[in-house]
């Protein structure tokens, strides 16, 4: 089937899904969009390794409407799509209007990827926009939920905005072919002023600082399977767009130094920002959602390191940094996708998305714990995951800092690896407080209320983790089409069964090894600990709880206990609030109830965000005296209006 039959197929079920869903059928609508996902896995699967060529759409006049799938795209895809699958037939996606929401974001992200128009690409990334909102407003619906989502959709509007303004500037033709040539030809202002309006566009989308702080209020007002498909289809197809535009398009000039270190800077300081965030979190989605903004963040780091490296003539290294970002956002879905679907399994067992301990991990059988294990293991670099692999590259790429002529790149280099390790670290104590008070602790019950179908989604999505890892060596030189600065690098990352940043003098690792040898060392440890229990049995002790017997019985790590020492240290970044709140009984002297909450400050949010807000209110204000209902005077601002049009078409 060709690429452009494929894609009509995969459009026309995913518009079939959302009519069934408005209708009611939800069951059905759930299964027409899975078998349009399933279909377009076999399409991308079909395209690779060179992608597809152009085909066109629609043809009026001289405007030409063209689908062509880079095979870069292709293989960002796969992994995402794998798990939207996973998180459409689970069991966290059943409420009516989900599915419709799903299939205008699928729509979406079929037209970002594919089509080569502008006026076609921006209608596409506001599908992906408006099918997000939707699918998060369907799961909730209160007040709480509608602000986050309005948040969302302001934030990403201001994208939008940003990419329009990128698009015009590149001239009449819409064609993306046409943009190499004509930002070349642009003044040196104005083609820096489309690039930062390209990387705001999507970074708004990416979740770059600023833009993050959209990111927990929208992912915690839907479920994980909605999360999953944000993190995965959403997020990757973002990362394509923006790798195509300063990589693809962006002219070689004295200024692109200075961008390649703005973006690197931008991403390393998201990753930092987001991941403290993180692990303040007490609610499944809202650490999740900013550990996704982190990986993005990470992913962009790459993208920068590729530009410094693209503009010191040196095509090898940035094809490694491009590549990194790639795999880092293909592990990122598939361990990403694998937790947001255990948030809804905690959701089923303990009815919300609270982090603590109950005991989940003891009570469920052993499909909901390898797979959540695994996919955290990813997340906080931890081998032989996918995570590890990517992020190992990635401070390898750091480490060719030398090879940079201006001592500025090589400094950025420099700090971007210590900002790097910082958000390794502080993810893994993320990731650590996931499992450890999310999964562990006292069992709560006899069993666990966790559909097979869910805890076979986790299981399959998250052995696909180290899956992803250990095959590398056997599909990562297929990747030499999608290595656009320079097509050779991929073969240079693989040497025999290991892997190698190029050169197997400067270091390597070898995933498929680590797979086999890291259970086996397991059993290392696993036979003393047996031996030890057989010679002097096994001691039961209770728990310290500040010397307090009565507390003993109900004693457990809370989340706000195991992150309270970070946010002490960096209470300049946390600007913590503490509210403290008594019900007292009779004249006083009874307690009834003590309620103690403690929040974050945002960093933005009243630094940027609200005097802006402030700003738009005012403005409003002011000029609602043109709406007077008096007929004469909508005339005369029409008339107005006309003479503006006028004047621009003469002058």
């Amino acid at each position: 089937m060709h690429a452009t039959e494929a894609v009509l197929v995969i459009a026309g079920l995913a518009v079939a899904a959302g009519l069934l869903d408005l209708f009611g059928a939800v069951r059905s609508a759930r299964a027409a969009l899975a078998f349009g996902i399933a279909c377009g896995s076999l399409a991308a699967i079909a395209g690779l390794p060179h992608g597809t060529a152009p085909a066109a759409l629609l043809r009026s006049g001289p405007w030409t409407l063209t689908l062509r799938f880079d095979p870069a795209v292709l293989w960002l895809l796969l992994p995402a799509g794998f798990m939207a699958w996973l998180a459409v037939v689970s069991d966290g996606a059943r409420r009516r209007g989900w599915v419709a929401g799903a299939a205008v974001t699928l729509l979406g992200v079929l037209g970002v990827a594919g089509l080569q128009n502008g006026a076609g690409f921006l209608i596409a990334w506001e599908l992906m926009s408006l099918g997000g909102a939707l699918m998060l407003l369907t799961e909730t619906g209160d007040t709480a939920a509608g602000q986050g989502n309005y948040f969302m959709l302001s934030l990403l509007e201001a994208g939008s905005v940003a990419l329009l303004l990128a698009i015009l500037l590149l001239g009449p033709s819409l064609a993306f072919s046409t943009y190499p040539h004509r930002w070349l030809l642009a003044p040196a202002p104005e083609a820096f002023g489309i690039a930062l309006l390209f990387v705001v566009g999507f970074g708004a989308k990416l979740g770059l600082l600023p833009f993050y702080e959209w990111y927990p209020d929208a992912y915690g007002s839907g479920s994980g399977a909605s999360g999953a498909l944000l993190s995965g289809l959403v997020l990757n197809v973002a990362y394509f767009a923006l790798g195509r535009a300063l990589l693809r398009w962006l002219p070689h000039a004295a200024w692109t130094l200075g961008l390649g270190i703005l973006v690197l800077a931008a991403g390393i300081m998201t990753a930092i920002l987001a991941v403290f965030y993180a692990f303040q979190q007490n609610d499944w989605r809202r650490v999740l959602a900013f550990s996704s903004a982190e990986n993005a963040g990470i992913a962009v780091a790459a993208l920068g390191a590729a530009l410094l490296f693209r503009e010191a003539h040196d095509p090898t290294l940035a094809g490694l940094a491009w590549i990194v970002g790639l795999l880092h956002l293909m592990g990122h879905s598939l361990a990403k996708g694998s937790l947001f679907l255990t948030a809804d399994a905690v959701k089923a067992d303990q009815g919300d998305y609270g982090m603590r301990q109950r005991g989940l991990l003891g009570r469920a059988p052993w499909t909901l714990g390898i797979g959540a294990v695994l996919a955290a293991m990813s997340l906080a670099a931890m081998p032989p995951t996918a995570g590890f692999v990517s992020e190992w590259y990635l401070f390898q790429v750091l480490f060719h800092d030398f090879t940079l002529p201006g001592a500025g790149a090589r400094m950025t280099l420099v700090l971007a690896g210590a900002g790097l390790a910082l958000t390794v670290a502080v993810s893994l104590a993320t990731c650590v407080k996931l499992v450890g008070v999310g999964l562990l602790g006292r069992r709560a019950d006899a069993g666990a209320r966790v559909s097979f179908t869910s805890r076979l989604a986790i299981l399959l999505g998250g052995l696909a983790v180290p899956g992803f890892a250990a095959s590398l060596v056997v599909w990562l030189p297929a990747l030499a089409a999608a290595s656009w600065p320079d097509a050779a690098v991929p073969r240079a990352l693989v040497h025999g069964r290991i892997l190698i940043p190029l050169s197997t003098r400067f270091a390597f690792i070898s995933p498929l090894k680590l797979v086999i040898v890291a259970p086996l060392l397991a059993l290392i440890p696993a036979v003393l600990v047996m031996r030890s229990i057989r010679r002097q049995g096994l001691r039961r002790a209770p728990l310290w709880c500040g010397g307090e017997t009565y507390a003993v019985s109900n004693g457990a790590t809370t989340s706000l206990s195991f992150a309270n020492a970070l946010r002490v240290f960096y209470s300049f970044i946390y600007r913590p609030v503490t509210d403290t709140a008594r019900n007292l009984e009779g004249k006083g002297y009874v307690l009834k109830e003590l309620r103690f909450d403690t929040t974050e400050t945002p960093l933005f949010g009243p630094l940027l965000f609200k005097p802006l807000t402030r700003f738009v209110r005012w403005l409003a204000d002011r000029i609602q005296i043109m709406q007077r209902g008096q007929m004469n005077a909508y005339l005369a601002f029409i008339g107005i209006l006309l003479l503006c049009v006028l004047a621009s078409v003469f002058f």
